[in-house]
């Protein structure tokens, strides 16, 4: 009997992650000794990633190739692009929200 995946699994081993990124379990181990990927370990110590951590690892690729970085770099320009990502953010929903009554004229 086949056996086949009915649901997402809740977190993925380094081998599975590694094979899902394209990369060699070894540059995953810099990334979670750099503290760029979150993981967790098992009472073995083996380390476990959340699927999200897919999405990390791509995201660290990218950057990587497109603004050539080293690993070190990496962890400074992902932890600038989240900071302004909460600011752009913030600033939406500033801007959404109406000014209180008696505030200044829109005009």
């Amino acid at each position: 009997m086949n056996g086949y995946q009915l649901a997402r699994p809740r977190r993925l081993g380094i081998d599975a992650l590694a094979r899902s990124a394209g990369l060699h379990p070894d540059v995953v181990r810099c990334f979670v000794a750099l503290g760029l990927l979150e993981a967790t370990r098992d009472a073995s110590g083996a380390l476990w990633f959340e699927p999200r951590q897919v999405a990390v690892v791509a995201r660290l690729q990218r950057l990587r190739a497109g603004l050539s970085l080293n690993y070190a770099a990496l962890g400074v320009v992902a932890d600038l692009l989240d900071r302004i990502a909460v600011l752009e953010a913030a600033q939406r929903r500033s801007a959404s929200t109406p000014p209180p009554r008696g505030g200044p004229p829109w005009t």
